[in-house]
C-alpha cells in the first residue's frame, strides 16, 4: 500500500495513543489479562491516581478497554483489553522494538 501524505491518518491513531501511560496500560492488559485498579497502580509506580483514572477513562471511551464494576463494598473494578484493543498489539510491539533499538543506538553513539 502506497501511503499518500495528504490523506495521512497517523494523527488520528496518535490522538488515541498519545500520552506516556496509555501504551503501557494497554501492554499490561494485553500481557497480564484482567487487572484491578490497584494492580495497575502498583505496576505503574510513577503514575498519579488522577492520571491513571483519566487514562483509563479515555481508553474506555475509545473502546480499547473494558471496565467492570462489581457491586461490593469496597467497590471492585476490573479492566481488560477489548477485541478492538488487541488490534493495536502489532503496532505497540513494533513501537517497542523500534524504541529498544533507538535506545541502543543512542547509547552506542554516546560511547563513541
Amino acid at each position: 500500500m502506497k501511503i499518500q501524505p495528504e490523506y495521512c491518518k497517523v494523527h488520528g491513531a496518535l490522538s488515541i495513543l498519545v500520552g506516556k501511560w496509555k501504551p503501557i496500560i494497554l501492554l499490561y492488559l494485553m500481557s497480564e489479562g484482567t487487572m484491578r485498579y490497584g494492580e495497575l497502580k502498583k505496576a505503574l509506580v510513577d503514575i498519579t491516581p488522577k492520571m491513571l483514572t483519566n487514562q483509563l477513562r479515555e481508553l474506555e471511551e475509545e473502546g480499547l478497554i473494558n471496565r467492570v464494576v462489581y457491586p461490593e463494598v469496597p467497590p471492585k473494578v476490573e479492566y481488560s483489553i477489548t477485541e478492538y484493543g488487541i488490534t493495536l498489539k502489532p503496532i505497540l510491539e513494533a513501537m517497542h522494538e523500534w524504541g529498544t533499538k533507538h535506545i541502543l543506538r543512542k547509547s552506542e553513539s554516546v560511547k563513541h
